[in-house]
């Protein structure tokens, strides 16, 4: 058998207390069986069933007993005929040994004493009586089972299924303790789930084999070191990456791999038709407008290269090191294995440590020359296990940089009449508490026992394309639904508080109202005030009402008594979608013209006033480009006739073009729009 082939043989409760949940005992298998279709066609399942009405299995045929237990799939290569074998599950009973037996039978008939990687997944209610073996008690059995176990290398995997309320028996007490003497024995991994989401999230798809991190030296100081490894206690689960496929092989061809292979050619500006080789590239970086090239030695020379190790840089109390500012995967701190002095050391830090509330701070490189320096927090995590020793969890700790504050209104801000009342803030707050996944004395989503939906959504959708290609996107399952929407039974249960939370806030309609953007903010008061705002908001409006909304006319250009106001109410009229235009094109030839008529600054204050009044509409109507365009052609047109002294007025107001933080659609920065003039009147000299 190839090394890294895995066998898994599913052993499926289909007795009464599974009857259930049976949808999601497949649904968990399936995906199991999936994840080996794509990634490790190799790996060979097997499939017993116990609880079944009929008995079809090597042990009863030729030792008798074992019954209700039926072999469904012989120990084979994962093909969709493994995924077919559990579409229908039957209902029955039997006890969980037998079942164990059978599956540890099948691995050493076809397997022997060779080794591999092997595992029996068990999924049970463990709520029937268990017989009485033909010689010695229940736990010799299972302490014979746990040899065979160990000697064959294969490890068990018990998923014990009881839904909350269930009232613990005697049998059920019994099947407890034998199935948790497995894991004394360390031959098994015992777990127990309480609803259907967290069995479809309890079974692990795949085993990831732990590799360490870093190997070496804890330095809590210059004489005192303690020899540690590190371990990934957590690793985030990546979206599987789709490769391409090609269909340019011949369906003839059996051993085609359809495989795409991209390569890159690097050709010369100068010579387009010449492939330049790759050691004659470098590397380049723009740097403004011009390619600065760096070559792998000069990076070489500038890396920054810190020592490999670990330094602890200090202590600090829990409560400074808030749980939010913990950063990607969690590592594991473990003494060196066999080494009692480390074990000793560790266990003696971290037993203080947790007595004190205190956390440790330290600076980490897992690797010689790695390109970054961790900072990070360990905190003491003190074993309630004999045989498993004291260790501590490691956490990235963000730097200054890596911190996002988000700054929110406060209510205090807020006029009297939008405060919130006692009321309505004790509804928003039991509204809250009522959204905790995790209440006193029971947690709805564990997360080690949670499965990604994305990710088991993806797999069965894999599945269901590869038989129909044409098929939608089926709707969302049971389980998947709990997890992604409102869980129904906790929302069922706190009825009271959402009709509480309706009652405490009026719902009004809010109608809609005309767009009076315009009138109600453009506010000119003159050329060298442009947002002069120091009445009452109230009287300001009234203001601006009376003079953009002459009550006998209606204003379709701009006149010489009042160009300001015309152009204003221009803007308010708003009678098609180009009237905005229009405006600002009229008021650009009617400032244009001012100019031009100008005797002796005859019309410099009026053109001053339009231009102040222009530019402020093209802000608030995000026209910055119309403005800036229209200043700078006005500018060179006639910055070296009499105009010139009208420039130099706007540039002692701040009259410039606009920029990108007045208006976002701005190509101007702030220090082009104030150099504008003054690098103008350079170029002309």
């Amino acid at each position: 058998m190839a090394r890294n082939r895995e066998v898994v043989i599913l052993l499926l409760d289909v007795g009464p207390s599974m009857h259930g949940v049976l949808q999601e005992v497949k649904n968990i298998c399936l995906t199991l069986v999936h994840k080996k279709l794509v990634y490790n066609r190799s790996d060979e399942v097997g499939i017993v069933l116990f609880g079944t009405k009929g008995t079809c299995n090597e042990l009863a045929k030729e030792l008798g007993g074992y019954k209700h237990v039926t072999v469904t799939r012989d120990i084979k290569v994962v093909d969709e005929g493994t995924a077919q074998a559990l579409q229908n599950l039957p209902l029955g009973s039997a006890p969980v040994l037998d079942s164990i037996v059978v599956g540890l039978d099948m691995v050493m008939r076809k397997f022997g004493n060779t080794k591999g990687k092997r595992r029996l997944c068990l999924i049970t209610g463990a709520q029937d009586l268990l017989r009485d073996p033909p010689e010695g008690t229940k736990e010799e059995q299972v302490d014979t089972i746990a040899d065979m176990l160990k000697k064959h290398s294969i490890k068990l995997e018990c998923i014990i299924f009881r839904e909350p309320g269930v009232h613990h028996n005697a049998v059920m007490e019994e099947n407890d303790r034998l199935l948790y003497q497995f894991r004394n024995r360390s031959v098994a991994k015992v777990v127990q789930v309480d609803s259907p989401t967290s069995l479809l999230g309890a079974l692990k798809t795949r085993n990831v084999l732990p590799v360490t991190v870093f190997r070496g030296d804890l330095e809590v100081s210059s004489n005192f070191k303690i020899k540690v490894w590190v371990y990934k206690k957590t690793a985030e689960e990546k979206f599987p990456t789709l490769k391409k496929y090609s269909d340019m092989a011949p369906p003839s061809d059996k051993f085609a791999s359809h495989e795409v292979k991209v390569d890159y050619e690097y050709k010369s500006v100068v010579e387009p038709d010449k492939v330049v080789p790759p050691d004659q590239r470098i590397k380049g970086y723009l740097y403004g407008p011009q390619v600065v090239p760096v070559s792998t030695a000069e990076w070489e020379a500038v890396k920054f290269k810190p020592e490999k190790g670990v330094k602890l840089l200090g202590f600090t109390d829990r409560s400074n090191v808030p749980r939010h500012h913990f950063m990607k995967d969690v590592c594991l701190f473990i003494p060196e294995p066999g080494n009692i002095k480390a074990a000793l050391a560790v266990s003696a830090i971290a037993r203080a440590m947790h007595q004190m509330n205190k956390v440790a701070i330290v600076r980490c490189v897992w690797r010689q020359g790695q390109g970054n320096v961790a900072l990070g927090v360990l905190t003491p995590n003190i074993s309630s296990v004999n045989n498993v020793q004291d260790s501590f969890y490691f956490n990235v700790l963000p730097f200054a940089e890596d911190i996002r504050e988000f700054q929110f209104r406060s209510f205090s801000s807020l006029p009297s009449s939008s405060q919130p009342t006692e009321e309505q803030q004790e509804a928003a707050d039991n509204l809250v508490k009522m959204l905790d996944l995790a209440p006193p004395g029971r947690e709805v989503l564990k997360p080690e026992f949670t499965p990604n939906p994305m990710l088991e959504r993806f797999y069965s959708y894999l599945d269901l394309k590869s038989k129909q290609p044409d098929a939608n996107v089926p709707p969302l399952e049971r389980s998947l639904r709990r997890i992604t929407e409102p869980d129904p039974d906790v929302i069922g249960q706190q009825t009271q508080l959402i009709q509480n939370l309706g009652k405490a806030f009026e719902l009004k309609e809010n109608p809609k109202k005309k767009k009076a953007r315009t009138q109600d903010i453009l506010a000119y008061a003159g050329a060298g005030d442009q947002a002069k705002s120091v009445e009452e908001p109230s009287v300001e409006k009234d203001r601006l009402l009376e003079n953009t909304h002459p009550p006998t006319e209606n204003v379709g250009a701009i006149r010489d008594s009042n160009p300001v106001q015309d152009f204003e109410a221009m803007l308010a009229k708003r009678s098609s979608s180009t009237w905005v235009q229009k405006a600002i094109e009229d008021m650009q030839n009617y400032t244009a013209a001012l100019l031009q008529k100008s005797r002796d600054g005859s019309n410099y204050q009026k053109a001053l006033e339009c231009f102040a009044a222009l530019r402020k509409a093209c802000i608030i109507e995000q026209e910055p480009q119309e403005f800036n365009e229209f200043l700078t052609k006005i500018y060179e047109r006639l910055k070296e006739g009499d105009a010139a002294k009208f420039f130099q007025l706007l540039s002692s107001k701040n009259i410039s073009l606009i920029s990108k933080e007045e208006a976002p659609d701005s190509d101007v920065t702030e220090d082009m729009a104030k150099s504008f003039f003054l690098k103008r009147e350079k170029a002309s000299q």
